[in-house]
């Protein structure tokens, strides 16, 4: 029994790892799109196809991701992932000598194709480590891992990428030069962590000797997996339309912008620490304590990004109103999912209808409900599957994050003809889903 906990505990010590670093690559890239839109004066539509190239991937490789994995091993897929993320990093360096857009769009192709590997193997392996009436709450840790990564990432594009333009008068090429620079280093990271996992004695998770079954005949995992399109679709769809909506509504430098986007995916670290523990079997006395311990991370969160305490108190008593939402969900996954698929839809309505300063908080408090809405989907789409149909699944799943390529992309198109206060409709529509899936779609047939 000691042993098994061990080899759980080494387990998921390296699926957060793995979960951070792919949380950083994935929303670096998003916050590309603002940069790509000045460096090559693009239009909404044209720069939100940065996430198109970066989303269209999971459509293209993760079914044929998951067939590989079941193959190689969740381990090889991890590797092999790695590897993936430093070959689309080296490419920055002669898509900025060649100022070509395109190019850029190739090597962010690659990139996200080492991500989707990383994120078909990860998550049924995090499902895997242990009981499945607690699976939830494992992917919420891993998840809110993940999200200190996406709270990080924005802060460093706006301090290192988005200075250099916001503030200066560069030519393209001058600003080009900027973009490659954070990818070096991210190369050189996975490359590192690569060889390390080669090095490793991980857990091994099962992935032959079970009779194939076909997961079409499952409906929760069909509607599961267009859950996900809608949630990737609207949650990143939601952060890039709000960075440009901040600019434009609120009259803040691009900068400026981009660094306060860091509080939208903040707030989703702040409530997956939440799911983390109210959707697990933790001690009732130990969830307060849980409790006290991630709202002073969250007042730290809000005041780290400029300083300003009040900032700080703000965010704090987001994370407080995130807390009590939580407990309308009883402690359900299925409940807690469609309580914050309502809120979300709610915010984003008071986005489009209000005007002035107090957009930005209602604005970035979205994030906070979208938290749970990952981890919650994919437990609840994969719930009842055999081990060996999981790698399968997740790639039909995951295959759905295309969702991150196509709402932003229509949400640009809606942007330039119509203003970005309208484009927001679309996530909306998303967020209702999530609810019917939730309530009915989430139940086994």
């Amino acid at each position: 029994m000691t042993e098994q906990k061990n080899t759980q505990a080494v387990g998921m010590a390296f699926m957060g790892m793995i979960f951070f670093l792919f949380g950083f690559v994935t929303t670096f890239n998003i916050t590309l799109a603002d940069k790509f839109k000045a460096v090559f004066d693009l239009s909404d539509f044209q720069a939100q196809l940065v996430n198109g190239a970066f989303f269209f991937t999971y459509f293209v490789l993760s079914f044929t991701a998951g067939g590989i994995i079941k193959k190689i091993g969740y381990k090889g897929g991890v590797i092999l992932g790695l590897l993936l993320i430093a070959v689309g990093s080296f490419l920055f360096f002669p898509a900025a000598k060649a100022l070509s857009f395109p190019f850029f769009l190739f090597a962010i192709f690659i990139m996200a194709g080492g991500v989707v590997f990383l994120q078909v193997a990860a998550n049924p392996y995090v499902t895997a480590l242990g009981p499945s009436e607690t699976a939830s709450g494992r992917l919420n840790l891993t998840q809110a891992l993940n999200s200190i990564a996406t709270y990080i990432a924005p802060i460093i594009a706006g301090v290192f990428v988005f200075k250099t333009t916001a503030d200066y008068a560069l030519s393209a090429a001058e600003a080009a030069e900027s973009v490659p620079t954070p990818f070096l280093i991210i190369a050189i990271v996975v490359i590192v962590i690569a060889v390390a996992v080669y090095l490793l004695k991980l857990p091994v998770i099962p992935t032959k000797g079970v009779e194939k079954k076909s997961v079409w005949k499952y409906p929760h995992v069909i509607l599961g997996a267009v859950g996900i399109f809608c949630y990737v679709g609207a949650e990143v769809g939601s952060a890039a339309m709000l960075q440009r909506y901040f600019q434009e509504a609120l009259q803040i430098a691009r900068s400026d912008a981009a660094m306060m986007i860091a509080l939208y995916w903040g707030g989703a670290m702040v409530g997956r620490f939440y799911g983390s523990f109210m959707l697990s079997n933790v001690e009732k006395s130990k969830k307060y304590i849980y409790t006290v311990l991630v709202i002073a991370l969250a007042i730290f969160v809000g005041w780290f990004v400029r300083y300003q305490i009040t900032d700080g108190l703000i965010f704090g008593g987001i994370a407080l109103v995130n807390y009590l939402a939580m407990q309308l969900g009883r402690g359900n996954a299925s409940r807690s999912l469609a309580v914050f698929g309502i809120i979300a839809a709610l915010l984003l309505i008071v986005v489009m209808s209000v005007s002035g300063p107090i957009i930005l908080w209602v604005g970035l408090s979205i994030g906070f409900f979208n938290s749970i809405m990952f981890p919650n989907i994919f437990a609840l789409g994969v719930d009842g599957l055999d081990k060996g149909e999981l790698s399968m699944a997740s790639g039909l799943i995951n295959s759905l994050i295309v969702g991150g390529a196509v709402v932003p992309v229509l949400m640009g198109l809606i942007a330039d003809g119509f203003g970005v206060r309208f484009a927001f409709i679309l996530p909306v529509i998303c967020y209702l889903y999530i609810v019917f899936f939730a309530l009915v779609g989430s139940k086994h047939k």
